[in-house]
């Protein structure tokens, strides 16, 4: 498994707040899933809140 940095906006109230997460994954789409996933359970916030600007191997 490989490391990820992902860094995006979310929908915040009225306001877009900016993320960076790093997660382990087998590749960049399954990173940017698990990111939904996370922001989705813990935070209740929808996949079409969440826009991933970029994701990078660390």
């Amino acid at each position: 498994m490989k490391n990820y940095v992902v860094k995006g906006t979310f929908k915040a109230g009225h306001d877009w707040e900016t993320f960076t997460k790093k997660v382990e994954s087998q590749n960049e789409k399954n990173a940017c899933e698990n990111v939904y996933s996370i922001f989705g359970s813990k935070h209740g916030i929808k996949r079409y809140l969440i826009k991933i600007d970029s994701v990078a191997e660390v």
